[in-house]
C-alpha cells in the first residue's frame, strides 16, 4: 500500500515544482538574475558599472514619462520604473523591429513566459528597475508590450550617441 502512495508522490513532485508564472504575473524582483546576453541595443549592466539613474513613470494613459531619452555609448544606466496606474505595465528595451514583432506575438499569446534583463514588469503603485549597459550606438525604443498597450502608443525612444572618434 505504501508503494502506490510513494509512486504518486514522486510523479506529482515535478508538477508542483514547475513555475506558475505567466508574462503578466511574473515578479522580476523575485526572479533569479538573467544571464547577460549581448543584444543589438546593449547588454545587462551591473550596479558597479552605473553612470546614472533615469526615473520613468508609466501610466494607464499608455504613456511613459519621459518618453525621449539620450544616453552615451558606453553608459550603464539604472532605470527606476514607477507604475502610477491601476493596471500592470512593463518596460522593455529593444529595436523598433524587435519590439513590433514581440508586441504582435504578445497580442496573440498574452500569457507568454519570459524574463529578460532588458524588461521589467511593474504592478500598480510599485517600482521596478533595469540596469542596462548601452554598448551599441543607435536609435532604440522602450515599450510596454502587454497586449494593447504598445498598440495604444505606450512607447518611447532611446538615442545612444556614439563615443567620440567611433566609426559610424
Amino acid at each position: 500500500m505504501k508503494l502506490p502512495c510513494l509512486l504518486i508522490a514522486l510523479l506529482a513532485a515535478p508538477l508542483i515544482a514547475l513555475p506558475a508564472h505567466a508574462h503578466g504575473e511574473k515578479k522580476h524582483a523575485a526572479a533569479a538574475p538573467a544571464a547577460a546576453e549581448q543584444t543589438a541595443w546593449g547588454i545587462a549592466g551591473t550596479p558597479a558599472q552605473l553612470i546614472r539613474t533615469i526615473s520613468i513613470d508609466m501610466t494607464d494613459a499608455m504613456r511613459f514619462t519621459p518618453d525621449q531619452l539620450t544616453v552615451k555609448e558606453g553608459e550603464t544606466v539604472r532605470f527606476v520604473v514607477r507604475n502610477t496606474g491601476r493596471m500592470l505595465h512593463e518596460l522593455v528595451i529593444g529595436t523598433p523591429d524587435e519590439l513590433a514583432k514581440h508586441a504582435a506575438l504578445m497580442a496573440r499569446f498574452p500569457n507568454m513566459e519570459h524574463d529578460e534583463a532588458y524588461m521589467v514588469h511593474v504592478d500598480p503603485a510599485k517600482t521596478g528597475e533595469i540596469v542596462w549597459h548601452f554598448n551599441r550606438a543607435g536609435s532604440f525604443e522602450l515599450a510596454c508590450l502587454i497586449a494593447g498597450h504598445y498598440q495604444s502608443g505606450m512607447r518611447g525612444t532611446i538615442t545612444v550617441i556614439p563615443k567620440q572618434g567611433a566609426a559610424k
